[in-house]
């Protein structure tokens, strides 16, 4: 296979390059010509990871605006490199031998610390098999300087089969080469150009009709680009647009996000979006089912009511009626009623709500279980599955939380619409016993059946203890019983409550309250610790 390009000698500003001899330390091409005291010609580069010597000045003398202090460098031309093509890369790739080097380097350590030398079992059946262009189907071509797709004939008539390509972290920048790449290729469906900085583009829209997964992370696309390119990807099921500093969601000719008839799921994780309603835009894609909005910068959420006109002008969609799954971690959600607007999403089941003051009992927000309780259809909640047995025992528990604050502060019942619903499905009473009487049934009176688990250093290796406990112990009447239990006198301890499904203990901190106020269940495990430990 030939694709014979003239080599390239000249630079010019905007150009994406890579440090000769490492493809992995990719920049822009800022400024090209003299340097005051220095001979020849120099070439500025803003590196895309940071890693240069200054701002774009030198001596006093500015030549270009580095995006940082120290992201931008001068560099010989003979030190840098500016690309190969799809096809050069795809030989380089799959066709070149392993060196000796590279296959001594293959091995493992023995249990005696000594080198043995790993064989692949196959390995010249699946070279041979690789070197057939014609019959590979997936290509990954990371961080290899492909910065041109080559003579295009070339391509369809060498690589005719292909249906996955992995383009992350060249240099590509042009949309006509991504179009010619995806014309090329008529069986390709899923193609990734994370890392590769996207010129925006002015004219001719690349023909991406047969794309079905196209991923743009850490690309410089924006909405607008993601709107121009639509009319384009008429068969897009899965768009990822992590990293690219997205503040605003911006509809071509409508208020609401129109067309994307097929898309499934769609990624914005790693943006700057601070408001819901720039998500609500995105509520008439019909087909959408998982939406992932982690690392933004959202503070609240909500489902709009009967009053608010959210539906699209032509159709009447429910908003978001077949989302499914919705990753909201790693905001700044920070109150309950957006957890509670969550039951108003018609189908949805999975999401995440993670690092979030609302969901981290450290800063003030609540534990999982309070979560499972409010959140009526979750059945996946931060990648855990909500099992029948965790939903039940949240849901008590919950209750019991409830009810006991309930009968200081009255007024809370507006904050928790659940209560009724929960206390008719689990026939929980919520009346105080008459003094002199015995309930056994009542929240109050009953005995809990709590594990008790020592976990300090200085404490020795003890034996969990299982006891019924009433349900208004206290945490500090409970600590004074595990001194007495664990024989721990003349030390200071500390209480957490281990959850389902929670990857931190809750730290029971405050000696008041009850077994019941913090709404503790029956079969809960509490860890026995130490101060300053």
């Amino acid at each position: 296979m030939q694709d014979s390009l003239e080599p390239r000698h000249e630079f010019w500003v905007g150009q994406r390059v890579c440090s000769l001899g490492d493809p992995q330390r990719i920049g822009t091409v800022k400024y090209v010509g003299p340097i005051e005291g220095y001979s020849d010609t120099w070439v500025g580069v803003d590196w895309d990871n940071g890693e240069g010597k200054h701002d774009g000045s030198m001596n006093g003398v500015r030549y270009f605006h580095a995006k940082s202090d120290r992201s931008g460098s001068f560099v010989r031309p003979h030190n840098l490199n500016q690309g190969i093509s799809l096809l050069e890369a795809l030989e380089s790739r799959y066709k070149s031998d392993s060196t000796k080097d590279e296959e001594d380097e293959m091995y493992v350590l023995s249990t005696s610390n000594q080198r043995v030398s790993v064989q692949l079992l196959g390995k010249d059946q699946i070279q041979d098999k690789l070197r057939r262009f014609d019959e590979l189907t997936s290509v990954s071509l990371p961080y290899m300087g492909i910065s041109s797709p080559g003579i295009p004939s070339h391509i369809n008539n060498t690589v005719p089969n292909i249906k996955e390509l992995d383009l992350t972290g060249n240099l590509l920048s042009e949309w006509k080469d991504v179009g010619t790449i995806c014309e090329q290729l008529p069986a390709l469906r899923t193609i990734n150009l994370s890392n590769n900085l996207m010129s925006p583009y002015k004219t001719n829209i690349p023909i991406l009709k047969i794309i079905q997964v196209l991923v743009l992370n850490n690309t410089g696309v924006d909405w607008e680009q993601v709107e121009l390119l639509r009319q384009s990807l008429t068969t897009i099921e899965e768009l990822h647009i992590m990293g690219n500093n997205i503040s605003r969601i911006l509809p071509g000719s409508s208020s609401m996000v129109q067309g994307f008839d097929c898309l499934r799921l769609l990624n914005l994780e790693n943006n700057c979006i601070d408001e819901w309603n720039e998500i609500m835009k995105l509520s008439q894609l019909r087909c959408l089912e998982k939406l992932y909005l982690n690392k933004n910068c959202l503070n609240s959420l909500f489902y709009p009511d009967n009053n608010e006109r959210y539906e699209s002008e032509v159709t009447c969609y429910k908003p978001f009626q077949n989302l499914c799954r919705l990753l909201l971690g790693n905001n700044n959600i920070d109150d309950v009623a957006s957890i509670d607007s969550l039951n108003s999403f018609p189908n949805l089941v999975d999401i995440r709500l993670s690092e979030n003051p609302i969901t981290d009992p450290r800063r003030g927000g609540v534990p999982r279980f309070v979560l499972i309780a409010r959140l009526a259809k979750v059945q996946i909640l931060n990648g855990s599955e909500v099992t029948p047995r965790e939903r039940k025992d949240s849901e008590i528990r919950y209750v019991r939380l409830v009810i006991s604050r309930l009968h200081t502060s009255p007024e809370e019942i507006k904050q928790h619409p659940r209560l009724y619903e929960l206390k008719k499905i689990h026939g929980i009473e919520d009346e105080r016993p008459s003094s002199g009487t015995t309930v056994p049934q009542t929240i109050s009176s009953g005995l809990l059946s709590i594990t008790l688990n020592c976990v300090g250093a200085s404490m020795g290796e003890k034996p969990p203890l299982t006891k019924k406990l009433p349900a208004t112990t206290t945490v500090g009447k409970l600590k004074s019983l595990c001194e007495s239990f664990f024989k721990l006198k003349s030390m200071k301890l500390k209480l957490y409550l281990q959850e389902e499904g929670s990857p931190f203990p809750l730290m029971l901190d405050n000696d008041t309250s009850s077994l019941m106020d913090l709404g503790i269940g029956n079969d809960s495990i509490i860890l026995v610790d130490e101060e300053g430990s």
